[in-house]
């Protein structure tokens, strides 16, 4: 195993609360809490590099529960892949707290699926994608979108897969 260099951090440095929830009707092809953990750390760790402690919650959900939820919160009727709820105006309380990730475990498969890509990828790139919202990431003007698909694309290669953006340049 390579060693790190002493700026590097990496996954282990950040103390993880991770709240685990799978509410799909049919969990099956859902990755497990070790994956989870280790994705969402690996995030934190490349993204913010001064943090040491984190919390937050992620909840799998099935397509009527992600339809409600982006219904009610973004105005719009239809389950998505990743919700992400920041936990905005708490810092004073509870600095560690990131918010909520929601994912709908069927429009990932289906999303997978229809790319031809590896399951474990497309969770692993929307576990990333959302915790990196919950960072405070957005991707709504081209320069924010590109440095936060660069972010992706490093956390994702520092666990092992490949570049969720093939086709980007």
């Amino acid at each position: 195993m390579p060693r790190r260099k002493a700026t590097e951090r990496g996954p282990e440095s950040v103390r993880l609360d991770l709240g685990v929830q799978i509410a799909a009707l049919e969990p099956g092809g859902v990755p497990g809490r070790p994956a989870f953990r280790r994705w969402v750390a690996a995030t934190i760790a490349a993204a913010d590099p001064t943090r040491q402690r984190a919390a937050l919650t992620l909840r799998v959900v099935d397509e009527a529960e992600g339809r409600l939820l982006n219904r009610d919160w973004r105005g719009s009727d239809y389950a998505t892949n990743v919700l992400s709820f920041a936990a905005d105006g708490v810092g004073h309380v509870a600095p560690e707290l990131l918010g909520d990730l929601v994912l709908c475990a069927p429009v990932l498969a289906r999303e997978a699926a229809a790319a031809g890509r590896a399951a474990d990828l497309h969770w692993a790139h929307l576990v990333v994608h959302g915790t990196l919202h919950l960072l405070g990431h957005a991707h709504d003007e081209p320069q924010q979108a590109a440095r936060m698909e660069a972010l992706e694309r490093q956390v994702l290669a520092s666990l092992g897969f490949p570049d969720p953006y093939p086709d980007d340049p």
